[in-house]
């Protein structure tokens, strides 16, 4: 998809469609009115005879309007003007997209960075813009034996419509990232929704790879295999990977272009099982198609270098991806089995299928010989997390209050949420074991903060943070698939950093 900006006066627009936002209660937008000015009260007209009434959402097609230059007239209802609010401008955003994927237009022309969103600027609004589109527009069907060409929208370039120069700057750095961060949360989708016979541990490193090549000038890949790993004494990790024919793979990304080359990177983790049957302790069969998905750690960090890559952020950042297939067969790890991780600390294995914090360790403890500022992890880890917040916001841990709140900022900047959650001393006696340092899993209470806190154990030298994305990585049901997030909360955790 093209994106460009405009400032120029809605009338006069020479577009396969012109989309203006109504609210409720007869009031339009800055556009709208100038528009209707021009149309000797077309809008007015429709708003009075009930035609549009502004409700959040709906939307009023014309497919020729008298006068103008566009060939097309799409109003869409934004709700209450004072009211309108990230969520509210994601439904107009994708009401509208709805809309023009039925029609044979090439190109629109969006008046919606003017929206009165609260505390929400042009830039914002445009890159937000960008996201929606691109996120609506997605489409996996690469594995279907004939592509989906006829229900393939016409659809090809988007102008966002502005009310002056300074604003259609402003709208044009904001699609800039937007394009970004829709490339890298698409990268993510594409990896997560890559089924387990084709999205192997050994197949993410060559991804890892082949972007390395694409950006040689700023990124830096390297691939441990299982023989560096054992040489190591990544016990914990290596146990994961007993019972599957997939060898294992610990892949390192370097991007480095911080203007100070000696400037600490911050450390992004993510959990790589590309196909989780639980093991030895197998998870029940329903839906366990969908554990194709527990890669979704090590998929966002690939979409946020993605992005990265693509925005070329002044900074230096390490990608770590512990990635393995945790399958049951006669060498795999038992219930009551002990290792011993890089750190050198003993776990004994007392269920198999909390094996991501099994990988995670390694990766943490790996972490510490690149001084990093700031180390992040992020993995699908808990269904206790989702039991207690559902599949809207991201789980946040971490013993560093700046840190968190950093994190939490972010992500209520991209509209990406988290909610912090305890990693306290308290519960950490609830991984207690009887013959090794710590047992992998604790009682059935507080699942995912006993889980951060066995990798709190792993990040004492660290400035660090744990987002347990077990809720928010996918959807199930009729539109199951993957999310991509929380690429934009991250890349958004960067862009803040560089601001500074």
């Amino acid at each position: 998809m093209e994106y460009t900006a405009t400032s120029g006066n809605p009338e006069k627009q020479r577009t396969d469609c012109l989309v203006l936002g109504v609210f409720e209660s007869g009031q339009l937008s800055a556009s709208a009115e100038q528009l209707d000015r021009a149309s000797e009260g077309l809008v007015v007209r429709l708003v009075k005879r009930g035609d549009i009434t502004g409700k959040p959402g709906q939307t009023l097609l014309l497919p020729e309007v008298t006068g103008l230059s566009c060939e097309r007239l799409l109003l869409v209802g934004c709700g209450a003007a004072d009211k309108l609010d990230d969520k509210g401008y994601a439904r107009v955003v994708n009401a509208v997209v709805g809309v023009l994927k039925g029609t044979a237009a090439k190109n629109a022309t969006l008046y919606l960075p003017e929206l009165p969103v609260k505390d929400r600027d042009v830039q914002w609004l445009s890159r937000y813009a960008v996201q929606l589109i691109e996120a609506a527009l997605y489409r996996f069907d690469e594995l279907k034996s004939k592509a989906e060409e006829a229900t393939a929208p016409a659809l090809a370039k988007i102008i966002l419509g502005v009310s002056g120069r300074k604003e259609q700057n402003a709208a044009e750095a904001g699609i800039k990232e937007g394009q970004a961060i829709g490339a890298g949360v698409g990268f993510a989708r594409d990896l997560g929704n890559r089924p387990g016979n084709i999205c192997t541990p050994s197949y993410l490193a060559e991804q890892a790879k082949a972007l390395g090549k694409e950006y040689s000038k700023l990124l830096k890949v390297k691939v441990l295999d299982e023989k560096e790993m054992s040489k190591l004494g990544m016990g914990a990790l290596l146990a994961v990977a007993r019972g599957s024919e997939q060898p294992p793979q610990f892949i390192i990304m370097e991007y480095k272009n911080a203007p100070d080359k000696k400037q600490k990177p911050v450390v992004l983790v993510g959990k790589g099982v590309t196909f989780d049957s639980g093991g030895i302790s197998i998870k029940p069969s329903s839906a366990m198609d969908e554990m194709k998905y527990d890669m979704g750690g090590a998929a966002s960090v690939f979409g946020t270098f993605r992005t990265l890559v693509e925005l070329a952020l002044p900074l230096n950042v390490v990608g770590l991806i512990p990635t393995v297939e945790n399958m049951p067969d006669g060498r795999a790890t038992k219930p009551g089995d002990i290792v011993t991780s890089l750190s050198g600390q003993t776990v004994e294995i007392l269920n198999t299928d909390a094996e991501g914090r099994l990988i995670l360790c390694e990766a943490l403890t790996y972490s510490e010989r690149f001084e990093p500022e700031v180390v992040v992890d992020m993995a699908t880890l808990t269904g206790a997390c989702m039991v207690a917040l559902g599949r809207v916001v991201h789980g946040l841990f971490s013993p560093d209050p700046q840190l968190a709140q950093e994190l939490l900022a972010a992500g209520t900047t991209a509209a990406d949420r988290a909610w912090e959650l305890p990693v306290w001393e308290d519960y950490q006696e609830g991984l207690d074991s009887n013959f090794a340092d710590m047992a992998n899993v604790g009682d059935r209470y507080g699942g995912a903060i006993t889980a951060a806190c066995f990798l709190a154990r792993f990040a004492r030298k660290l400035s660090w943070a744990h987002l347990d994305i077990a809720g928010t990585a996918w959807t199930s049901g009729k539109n199951k698939g993957a999310t991509g997030r929380p690429v934009p909360m991250l890349t958004q955790f960067l862009l803040n950093r560089v601001k500074g």
